[in-house]
């Protein structure tokens, strides 16, 4: 069954107006006719059914009901922080990790960053992403839509308040570092907020490890092998669904 996202709380029996966006996929594009049933997500993550009870040239209505919300969100609110990379990795991290369950996607200007995003286009690139990130939350029937946001540096990315802070770092895998990781899943709590940070195709500078280490943040490594980029944070999302999720009763 489709999924959207609407703008504001709902409660069962409430007849809403479909925003043009989702007037034009369903109704447009997937021809969808009076009678017609998707799901609908309101702001404080609430599962409805939504019968189409209305179509007119330009306007469409649904009466809602409310359904049992299943049980599909990360116990813990995971934020990444990646490099900038090239090209369209950003698009892909955004998509991918979305539908790995990340709550918060922080993009930053490393000081090994071959990318730059000038800024004058921030504002756009964030919208496009954000527009990714939507898509692919209803994609994978997601509750909750996650935050994309540019920093233009680590000091700044630091100062995200979070309870755990990581750092995937290339050099804690080959000297052979295995155990950080795991401690660090196995220690986290349902609610806790965890940052982790990536580098960018350049790296992480050793400045910036120091400044990492210098507020709280754990170095680990993502198993025996090097990562690229875009694969380092959806090997973390993986894992933390594995420990969090899946070796967990539920």
């Amino acid at each position: 069954m489709q999924r959207y996202f609407l703008e504001s709380a709902h409660r069962d029996g409430d007849q809403v107006t479909l925003s043009a966006v989702i007037y034009h996929h369903w109704i447009t594009v997937l021809r969808a006719e009076v009678g017609a049933t998707a799901e609908f997500v309101d702001t404080t993550a609430h599962l409805f059914h939504g019968q189409l009870t209305q179509v007119t040239g330009d306007e469409a209505r649904v009466r809602l009901t409310a359904v049992p919300t299943p049980r599909v969100e990360l116990p813990v609110h995971a934020v990444i922080a990646c490099g900038l990379p090239k090209q369209e990795k950003a698009e892909w991290i955004t998509q991918k990790a979305t539908e790995l369950g990340v709550d918060q996607i922080i993009f930053f200007g490393g000081d090994w960053s071959v990318a730059k995003w000038q800024g004058n286009k921030v504002d756009k690139k964030l919208k496009r992403l954000t527009k990714i990130a939507h898509g692919a939350a209803e994609q994978s029937h997601r509750l909750r839509r996650p935050v994309v946001s540019y920093a233009s540096n680590l000091k700044t990315v630091l100062q995200e308040p979070v309870d755990v802070r990581l750092m995937a770092y290339e050099e804690s895998a080959k000297q052979g570092e295995q155990s950080a990781l795991n401690r660090q899943l196995q220690a986290l709590t349902p609610g806790q907020k965890v940052l982790t940070i990536f580098g960018p195709e350049g790296g992480i500078s050793p400045a910036e490890v120091a400044l990492a280490q210098a507020a709280q943040t754990t170095l680990v490594g993502l198993g025996p092998r090097i990562l690229r980029t875009e694969t380092a944070p959806l090997y973390l999302l993986s894992a933390m669904s594995m420990v969090l999720e899946l070796q967990q009763p539920r």
